[in-house]
C-alpha cells in the first residue's frame, strides 16, 4: 500500500480526533448555537463577524469540520485510484521497511513480487466517506433542531465510528503470512485438526477484543448522554453516587450512575483482556482508562471545571482510538 496513502489516512484520523475534541469544547462552552440555526452559513453569512466568543468557537468548529471533509473525500478518491491500479496490475506489492523485521522467517522465503497479489487499500475508505455524509447530515439536523440531546449523541457516535474507520484505513491490510503458506514445507498437525486445516486458528483474543470495543462504544455514548442531559452533576462524590451504591434519586442520577458502572466494568474487563491476550496495546488502553477515571473523579469532586471536562472527552476519545488499535494489532502489540 502506498506510503503516501497511509500518511494521508493517519493525517485524516488525527484531524478527526482533534475535531471531536473541538466539538466537545463547543458543547462545554455553550457555543452550539453560536451561528444561530443557520447551516451551512453562520448567522446567515459565509464570513460572519466574530465579535462573540460563541460564534468564534462554533465557526472554527465548522471550518475544522470542512477541512476533515476535504481530507476524507481525498482519501476515498485516492483509495479508488489505488484499487483501480492494483486491479489492472499496474502496482506491485511492496513490503514497507518498518514491517520487514516483523516476519518470523527470512524474506527470501517470500515469493517474488510478480507472484504475489498486489496489496490495495480496503473499501473502508468508502465506508468513511459514507459516515462523513451521515455526520454532515446529523450536524445540520442538530443545528436546525436547536441541539436536542438525541441528535448530539448520534453526532458523537457517528464521529467515533468515523475515527475508528479511518484508523482501520491507516493501518491497512495486516500482511502477516505464515511460513507454511509461503513454502511447501510440511507442518505438523494440531491434535484433532483435519489434514486440510493445518491447525490454523483465528487471531487470539479477537472475540474478547470486539467485546471490549462494544463496551467502550456504549460507555462513550452514555458519557455523551450524561453530559447532554445535564446529569454530570447528578451524582456527587466518588466512587459512589451521593454516598449510595444504588442511587434512589431521579432519572438523571440513574443515567450518571450507569455511565460510571460502565466505566468501572470497562476497566475491569480491559485488565482481564490484557492479561489474557498479552497485548501491549491492551495494557496501554488500561493505562488510558485509569487516567480517564482519575480525571472523571477530579471533575466531579471539583464541580465540573471546563478544562477537566474537555480533558475527559479527549481521554475518552483516546481510549476509543486505543481500543481500535489494540483489537486490530496482533499478539504482543
Amino acid at each position: 500500500m502506498s506510503p503516501r496513502f497511509t500518511r494521508l489516512a493517519w493525517l485524516t484520523a488525527v484531524c478527526t480526533y482533534l475535531l471531536i475534541v473541538l466539538g466537545a469544547i463547543v458543547r462545554i462552552t455553550g457555543s452550539g448555537m453560536g451561528c444561530g440555526d443557520h447551516w451551512p452559513l453562520c448567522n446567515g453569512k459565509l464570513l460572519p463577524p466574530l465579535d462573540d466568543i460563541g460564534t468564534l468557537i462554533e465557526w472554527n468548529h465548522r471550518l475544522a469540520a470542512a477541512a476533515v471533509s476535504v481530507l476524507v473525500i481525498a482519501l476515498a478518491g485516492y483509495a479508488w485510484r489505488l484499487r483501480r491500479e492494483t486491479r489492472n496490475g499496474k502496482r506491485e506489492t511492496l513490503l514497507p521497511r518498518a514491517n520487514r523485521s516483523r516476519f518470523p522467517f527470512p524474506l527470501s522465503r517470500l515469493p517474488p513480487a510478480s507472484a504475489r497479489p498486489p496489496v490495495r487499500p480496503s473499501a473502508a475508505a468508502y465506508v468513511a466517506l459514507g459516515l462523513l455524509a451521515l455526520q454532515v447530515a446529523l450536524g445540520a439536523v442538530t443545528v436546525k433542531l436547536a441541539l436536542p440531546p438525541w441528535t448530539v449523541i448520534l453526532h458523537l457516535g457517528t464521529a467515533m465510528l468515523l475515527l475508528a474507520t479511518l484508523i482501520a484505513v491507516a493501518r491497512g491490510p495486516r500482511l502477516t503470512p505464515e511460513p507454511h503458506r509461503l513454502t511447501p514445507e510440511p507442518r505438523p498437525l494440531t491434535p484433532g485438526a483435519s489434514p486440510g486445516s493445518g491447525g490454523v486458528r483465528g487471531a487470539p483474543g479477537l472475540r474478547p477484543g470486539l467485546a471490549a470495543l462494544v463496551l467502550g462504544f456504549v460507555t462513550v455514548l452514555f458519557g455523551a448522554l450524561t453530559a447532554n442531559l445535564g446529569a454530570a452533576s447528578a451524582c456527587l462524590g466518588f466512587p459512589l453516587c451521593n454516598g449510595h451504591l444504588l442511587p434512589d434519586g431521579n432519572s438523571l442520577q440513574h443515567v450518571h450512575w450507569v455511565h460510571r458502572l460502565l466505566a468501572y466494568t470497562l476497566f475491569g474487563y480491559l485488565v482481564w483482556w490484557a492479561v489474557r491476550s498479552g497485548r501491549r496495546g491492551a495494557w496501554a488502553v488500561v493505562a488510558l482508562v485509569t487516567l480517564q477515571v482519575v480525571v472523571g473523579a477530579a471533575m466531579v469532586l471539583l464541580a465540573l471545571p471546563p478544562p477537566l471536562q474537555a480533558l475527559h472527552v479527549a481521554l475518552g476519545t483516546s481510549v476509543w482510538a486505543g481500543l481500535v488499535l489494540a483489537v486490530g494489532g496482533g499478539r504482543g502489540r
